[in-house]
């Protein structure tokens, strides 16, 4: 059994005071925790995402020690709320140093595998993964979580490019996209249709020369969010493309 320290404590019995059983039974099939399924044995207490969130304001001060011991609770909103406290606290720092620590941090946790869903990822990754362009030779390591058998750091290496998107940085987004078009779990084929997406809101120009050369064998559910903002007629275009070889 985990020994929270009060401090932790006081933010899980903010939380459970918002909890609701109608909630958590229908956040226990969304988020896929049968048997054999990808979130298979994870918990909840029926805790809405936004109150969550709320609730961790109150605790946005939290030490990374303290962080990373929510983050070993089973249930799934108090790892959620480590996760969003993780992200929130890299975006305001200013500090090079505690970047990396928390960068650092919300790696290890997706290693010992309490970053376990893609809300969780999603959560964060897009946030810390700012911090890649203080790291030499990045893409490495992109390259390194992208080859993984877990599919959380798979997940995460998609998401990290997020970050470097919004600053002008496209080609890690093309690489691990092309990197994992063979993938089979249909949450990386939604996070790279997702992140080429959010290149083309940037430059149509770098989608169009990726969905020319793949279109017609990257994965549908891929190609369906990559897609998805542009004009009608290139959508069928593409879609047309994929149609052919089906």
């Amino acid at each position: 059994m985990t020994s929270f320290s009060p401090q932790v404590l006081s933010l899980i019995d903010e939380l459970q005071s918002h909890a609701d059983p109608v909630i958590a039974q229908h956040s226990q099939r969304y988020f896929k925790t049968g048997p054999g399924e990808y979130g298979e044995g994870d918990v909840f207490i029926g805790v809405r995402v936004p109150v969550v969130r709320e609730v961790g304001k109150n605790f946005r001060d939290l030490s990374p020690a303290e962080i990373v011991e929510l983050a070993q609770s089973p249930i799934h909103e108090h790892r959620l709320c480590a996760v969003q406290l993780l992200a929130g606290q890299f975006k305001r720092s200013k500090s090079i140093v505690q970047q990396g620590e928390l960068f650092d941090v919300y790696l290890s946790l997706v290693a010992q595998g309490k970053v376990n869903n893609w809300d969780l990822v999603d959560s964060c990754a897009p946030y810390v993964g700012g911090y890649l362009t203080s790291i030499d030779n990045y893409m490495d390591l992109l390259i390194e979580l992208a080859s993984s058998e877990n599919l959380w750091e798979r997940r995460s290496a998609v998401m990290f490019t997020s970050a470097l998107i919004r600053q002008g940085i496209f080609h890690p987004t093309v690489t691990l996209c092309e990197m994992l078009l063979t993938d089979t779990h249909d949450l990386i084929h939604k996070a790279t249709g997702w992140m080429l997406r959010e290149v083309a809101i940037r430059d149509e120009k770098v989608l169009r020369v990726f969905l020319d050369k793949y279109a017609a064998t990257m994965p549908r559910t891929m190609l369906r969010y990559a897609i998805e903002k542009l004009r009608e007629s290139e959508r069928k275009h593409y879609l047309g493309m994929k149609s052919l070889l089906a």
